[in-house]
């Protein structure tokens, strides 16, 4: 095995021994609150992680989060901020 496939079996089996850790761990009783709270915020900080790393150094792909958060702001409704972002995405290819 390469040692490219070996790293991926490693990080494969951490992840799944992390993920097991959870319910092992608190066996059927509930979270503190505060831990509650902050598992309630994971999704949308992970969510703005990719958004910055699939943008980053193209310039194209940031006009379009750009637009989509100029929609946001305005309060557009989620379906439009994303077409909103697709159309200005693909509009800065077609002209770029």
């Amino acid at each position: 095995m390469s040692p490219v496939w070996t790293v991926v079996a490693a990080v494969g089996a951490a992840t799944i021994a992390i993920k097991a850790t959870g319910p092992f761990v608190l066996a059927g009783r509930e979270l503190p609150a505060r831990l509650g709270a902050l598992v309630g915020l994971l999704a949308p900080a992970v969510l703005a992680a990719l958004v910055v790393t699939s943008t980053e150094g193209d310039a194209k792909r940031v006009l379009g989060v750009g637009a989509a958060a100029v929609a946001v702001l305005l309060r557009a409704p989620m379906l439009v901020v994303v077409v909103v972002a697709a159309v200005v995405s693909a509009g800065a290819r077609a002209l770029g």
